[in-house]
């Protein structure tokens, strides 16, 4: 049977997400549903002790008044965060999800914006807290406690008003911040509906099950993280391990074993890259390669000796990984098939904090390194005024899409036309009908001829190079009027060391630079050449999932 012929998985119908808690608690019970860090070691939380804190804390909100009423929750990622989430959306009220890294004076705009009326906060972001007016203030480390305790009791004593709650799937119950400056960010409306569709179509198509591990590194306030990797795993009976910082992921992960993890290109991207620089290091690339080229002829024939030819790599990951799912941005499709080398199924896919979030996804078994994925069951794509390379924006329409922005009706309706959501993301479809993304649309650089240039097509190619380590594409204007290619390079100082030697100046490295941007070029139409070469030392500004804020980049050389 082909791949693209394969049927989807059989999942658990699910009409919310009380229900689908419900059921994993009932089917996994005494399974650990977490690792958490006890002492420096993680310690089993059971789907059964999950239950019961849920309960025990939606029980307690809502006898201190909180039903229908709107909680913040801020913190790293860790059980109390889960608990308060999961409380607050199967019956409290609505869920307000917060960025932990917001400076404070955005944060107090976002709780008064969400109309807020208490935050859960974890003591790192207790500071912030405290100088929110209006909202009562909840501290994960000791008010939660307080609060479990006190919601046991009033079950214990006979208090069925949290278990008896009714859901209407369709009631407006998260409040989803879109990443941008707080001036541009829109409160995306989310019911259980939207999140019910999309964990039911995500696990149609890829295989996750109970004997999963999952290592949570992303921030879990974003909804990518917050629906593929907390709620996706209780759903499908995984168990999650947070953690302890993205300096410590390798560490994580033999640890827990995990044989999962969600991620972003940059972190993919560098974990890949790490194994390559390790083994130049030890003089053990030439056999790497090797190994890679028997493999792939093992393969071909139906063997698969992948695990134990590269066995001082997977050990090097904890010995168990199997996937990593990528999302956020478009991934490296050499990457992707550097780590399929290995062992390591990669596939990434398409979302937006307003379709709850996955749109499109790869399959474990159907996939195309190059492309974001297929449409989701139950998922329609389309694109909207085509040009002649099949190229315009990416249209989707489904159960999963928003109920619109919070008191911005202007925004919602330039969004959302007759039952379609205008994604603001370039792209095409094959005949296969996978989904590739070319780029946002308010990124492009339109030439005076009118041709489009779409910056992250580019940017792959550059990021390629080793002496690159980041690269931001961009339009400068000329005084002709026409648009000139301009870019913005971080370079990888090892990199830079080893090519040019531990002396070298300021300007070895912009020609060095320089050099690897005319490589590049030499592959590009020449309306798309990158003409303007600029190299950085400081870091580009990032969202919490480490992608360039570029028009806070762009402002920032437009102000110098």
């Amino acid at each position: 049977m082909k791949a693209s012929e394969r049927p989807l998985y059989e999942v658990e119908k699910i009409r919310d997400i009380k229900e689908m808690l419900n059921k994993s608690v009932e089917k996994f019970g005494p399974k650990a549903a977490f690792l958490s860090k006890v002492n420096g070691k993680y310690e089993p939380i059971s789907y059964n002790q999950f239950g019961a804190d849920v309960n025990a804390m939606g029980t307690a909100l809502l006898h201190r008044g909180y039903g229908g009423k709107r909680i913040i929750v801020i913190g790293e990622n860790r059980y109390e965060w889960d608990v308060t989430y999961m409380a607050v959306l199967c019956g409290v009220g609505i869920v307000v999800p917060m960025d932990k890294e917001l400076p404070e004076k955005e944060a107090l705009q976002m709780i008064e914006t969400a109309e807020a009326d208490a935050v859960m906060y974890a003591p790192k972001n207790e500071k912030t807290i405290m100088n929110a007016p209006g909202v009562e203030k909840f501290s994960m480390e000791t008010d939660f406690p307080a609060l479990l305790e006190e919601g046991r009791k009033l079950l214990e004593a006979g208090d069925r008003s949290y278990l008896d709650i009714e859901i209407d799937p369709e009631e407006m119950r998260i409040l989803l911040f879109t990443s941008g400056t707080t001036s541009s960010a829109k409160a995306v409306m989310l019911n259980h509906r939207n999140i019910a569709e999309n964990l039911m179509g995500m696990c149609a198509m890829t295989y996750i099950g109970p004997d999963d591990v999952f290592l949570s590194v992303l921030p879990i306030h974003h909804t990518y993280e917050c629906t593929c990797g907390f709620i996706c795993q209780i759903y499908r009976g995984t168990t999650v391990a947070y953690s302890d910082g993205l300096r410590y992921i390798t560490k994580n992960l033999a640890e827990c074993k995990a044989t999962m993890m969600l991620g972003v290109p940059l972190l993919v991207e560098t974990m890949y890259n790490q194994v390559w620089k390790k083994a130049e290091k030890s003089g053990r690339a030439k056999k790497l390669r090797l190994g890679i080229k028997i493999s792939r002829a093992l393969l071909k024939i139906g063997i698969d000796k992948r695990r134990e030819l590269f066995k001082d790599i997977h050990e090097a990951l904890g010995g168990k990984l199997r996937m990593l799912v990528v999302g956020a941005a478009a991934m490296d499709p050499v990457v992707a098939e550097g780590l399929r080398d290995f062992g390591i199924e990669v596939i990434q896919g398409y979302g937006l904090t307003e379709c709850a979030p996955i749109a499109a996804l790869n399959r474990d078994c159907n996939y195309r390194d190059a492309a974001a994925g297929l449409p989701l069951p139950g998922v329609d794509i389309q694109i909207d005024d085509p040009d002649e390379n099949g190229i315009g924006e990416i249209l989707i329409r489904g159960k999963n899409v928003m109920m619109g922005y919070y008191n911005n009706p202007a925004a919602t309706a330039e969004v959302l036309r007759d039952g379609w959501f205008c994604s603001g993301d370039y792209g095409y479809i094959d005949k296969d009908g996978f989904v590739y993304i070319t780029g946002r649309k308010k990124n492009v650089i339109v030439t005076k001829n009118g041709k489009n240039i779409f910056p992250e097509e580019i940017e792959t190619y550059l990021n390629r190079a080793p002496i690159v380590a980041e690269s931001m594409v961009y339009g400068i204007d000329t005084p002709d009027g026409d648009i000139e290619v301009a870019v913005q390079v971080l370079p990888d100082l090892e990199e830079a060391k080893k090519l040019l030697g531990e002396s070298y100046t300021k300007e070895q490295l912009q020609k060095a630079v320089e050099a690897a941007v005319l490589d590049v070029n030499h592959s590009l139409q020449g309306y798309k050449r990158v003409g303007k070469v600029f190299v950085r030392e400081e870091e580009f500004e990032k969202t919490t999932t480490k992608k360039i804020k570029r028009h806070v980049e762009i402002a920032k050389m437009k102000n110098q």
